[in-house]
């Protein structure tokens, strides 16, 4: 079957899980609620351990677990993922008469795990109904709802109507946008832009990505593949921004000066970063190991240097994300906490 007749059969495909190929993995985390009422004698023997089958809550967290795990296996669009955390707490509500059953789910993956912190949560509220129903068959399933989402292109999102503030204590959660209240410039290489021969497209898409992580875009420049330019225009907002991105000029065309320009103004290379934007894309993009993405100190301003397609924007944000607001703390020699810290 020929190339374009593949294509052609998979778009038209109605049933299949969403592509993640490109994505990059990432740190996500989700957190779910669900209830179950159980009324008062229900209540009295989950609360005294009475119910012919044991202590019900503890098998409820063991079930919760085990659904969290299998939740792949019973959704049919459901990505299998590899789950570094799972967690399920369920707790008496003695004045409903009720088990309210929380699960907090984390991995890093490509994609997110709701539905595994759902599945969590409703095979331990099933658990709970078949070990309770010998006493009390009047049962009410009641409540399930994702409550947070962490990491992916949208960071953080709460659901509207809160979480119990102890348990969002317990969970340390930040607003997880690492550029929030930084100033940031874009700047595209492109003779072709510059000359207006070619629509520029991956500054644009540089720019909304950082304004997705909480950046204060303060300057958006398109410059010529000619050094002296770029040179003159990071030395005028050096010390001025906290962080410069470029996208362009990073590959090997002899007019591919970009790197060539940021070691020359650089006091300090950062040579992990540019191994970490070519590892976490050579994946799915091979000739991502011809890139020469880089990133340095320039005065107090860290620079980084992204490939020039929308993709390469876009994967190398990602990529960064998870490091930036640690590495912007480095350089402007503010006291900070490890990206992770408060996390698990």
């Amino acid at each position: 079957m020929a190339t374009q007749n593949i294509k052609k059969f998979f778009e038209q495909s109605q049933y299949q899980m969403a592509d993640i190929t490109r994505k990059a993995s990432s740190f996500r985390r989700a957190v779910a609620m669900g209830r179950i009422l159980v009324g008062e004698v229900g209540y009295t023997h989950i609360k005294h351990q009475s119910l012919p089958k044991g202590d019900v809550l503890k098998l409820a967290e063991i079930a919760g677990v085990q659904g969290a795990k299998m939740a792949w296996q019973q959704i049919p669009m459901c990505h299998p993922l590899l789950l570094d955390h799972v967690a399920v707490y369920p707790e008496l509500e003695e004045e409903t008469h009720s088990v309210v059953v929380y699960a907090v789910v984390s991995t890093t993956s490509k994609t997110g795990v709701e539905m595994e912190a759902l599945a969590a949560v409703n095979t331990a509220l099933l658990t709970l109904y078949d070990l309770t129903k010998p006493v009390e068959p009047a049962l009410t399933l009641t409540d399930t709802r994702l409550l947070v989402k962490e990491g992916g292109k949208k960071g953080l999102w709460v659901h509207p109507d809160g979480i119990p503030d102890a348990f969002q204590a317990g969970l340390s959660l930040t607003s997880r946008r690492p550029l929030e209240g930084r100033n940031v410039a874009v700047i595209t290489l492109s003779d072709r832009a510059f000359k207006g021969e070619y629509k520029d497209k991956s500054g644009p898409a540089l720019k909304e990505a950082l304004e997705r992580l909480g950046g204060e875009i303060t300057e958006v420049q398109i410059l010529p593949d000619e050094p002296d330019k770029l040179e003159k225009k990071i030395t005028e907002l050096a010390g001025k921004v906290e962080l410069i991105i470029t996208t362009g000029g990073t590959g090997l065309a002899p007019r591919d000066s970009t790197p060539d320009v940021l070691c020359k103004l650089g006091n300090t290379e950062i040579s992990g970063i540019g191994e970490l934007l070519r590892s976490s894309a050579a994946e799915y993009v091979p000739t991502s190991w011809l890139s020469r993405s880089m990133a340095v100190i320039v005065d107090s301003t860290l620079v980084i240097a992204l490939p020039g397609s929308t993709s390469g924007v876009r994967d190398g944000v990602e990529a960064l994300k998870p490091i930036l607001s640690h590495a912007l703390d480095h350089v402007q020699g503010k006291q900070h906490l490890h990206p992770q810290e408060g996390v698990e």
